[in-house]
């Protein structure tokens, strides 16, 4: 005979596996929560837009730490170091300094964003941009950056940049030249940058910028040209002025990272209303796991701007 004792050990035994789940249940629970979050970083460029004096790259690490965001995407020019010239032993104190407070305020450094111009019919011009690119190279391996961003570069049949994206972007071909010329140049010049890149472990990430690259064709023409692992694309969100989000999806595959533009205060140059919920299943359907790096180009001030900007892109990405 079940005494009580018995009976209700025996209910709540069978009570509680009543509620146990069932192990393809444990299995869709653990496996949502081992998704993996995307990671946030903030470009230094969002704390300078190149018009007033330079916001130091340490100035931007603690507030990247302040933010809890886990990268910080270095733009080259903004570098206490001269942009052009070779890499002194003085510069390279100057970035292992970096390297150290990138660390002790446990931020990764994620991106090295470059400049140049492979566009020219000048041979000794386009090899003068090569050894540029080799020696930002060189100072992304010193940092511990896996990655650079790449320009193509233009025609500069428009000098000034102002004009340029009074334009829209667009500029007419060099005279005495075809588009194919521009192809060919930059083609080549990566080319060479390659070898260099893989003994250093450090990709080049082609942007959507202005140039030849600023349609989808024109930036797949260039990396479907020179298979490798050591290449691909860099989504800038902002760089497709018109229609962006079938553009943008067109080069998703391709991306290796992303710059993600914000505007608030009206953009110094220009204003897109992205939707980055939008962008964000772009994304995800390219089954993109890496960081979203925020561009902050508006006029607002950036201390308010750029949390402004992250919480809007962690809502976004947290849905995707």
């Amino acid at each position: 005979m079940m005494n009580r004792r018995s009976f209700l050990s025996t209910a709540a035994g069978f009570s509680a596996a009543l509620t146990l789940p069932t192990s393809s249940q444990a299995a869709s629970a653990s496996a949502s929560s081992r998704k993996k979050r995307i990671k946030l970083g903030i470009s230094t460029y969002s704390y300078w837009h190149f018009k007033t004096a330079k916001v130091p790259i340490e100035t931007v690490i603690d507030k990247a730490a302040e933010l809890g965001v886990e990268g910080v995407d270095i733009l080259h020019r903004q570098m206490d170091i001269p942009e052009k010239e070779d890499l002194s032993p003085a510069g390279r104190v100057y970035l292992q300094k970096l390297k150290r407070h990138a660390f002790t305020n446990g931020i990764d450094l994620i991106c090295l964003s470059t400049h140049q111009n492979f566009v020219s019919e000048k041979a000794e011009e386009r090899e003068r941009n090569i050894q540029h690119t080799l020696k930002c190279i060189e100072i992304a391996y010193e940092l511990g950056i896996p990655t650079i961003r790449l320009n193509s570069g233009r025609w500069n049949t428009i000098a000034s940049f102002d004009d340029l994206m009074k334009a829209r972007g667009e500029e007419p071909i060099l005279p005495g030249h075809v588009e194919a010329d521009g192809f060919k140049w930059c083609i080549d010049s990566i080319e060479k940058l390659l070898p260099k890149a893989a003994e250093c472990g450090v990709i080049l990430a082609l942007e959507n910028h202005w140039g030849l690259t600023r349609t989808p064709a024109g930036l797949l023409r260039i990396l479907d040209a020179l298979p490798s692992p050591w290449l691909g694309a860099l989504m800038d969100t902002g760089n497709f002025m018109e229609d962006p989000y079938d553009k943008l999806k067109a080069i998703a595959s391709r991306a290796l990272f992303v710059q993600a533009k914000t505007y608030f205060g009206g953009g110094e140059w220009y204003t897109l209303d992205l939707d980055y919920e939008r962008i964000a299943r772009i994304l995800a359907e390219a089954k993109y796991r890496g960081y979203i790096s925020l561009e902050f180009e508006g006029k607002e001030d950036p201390d308010v701007a750029v949390p402004r900007s992250l919480a809007m892109l962690r809502k976004a990405f947290d849905k995707s």
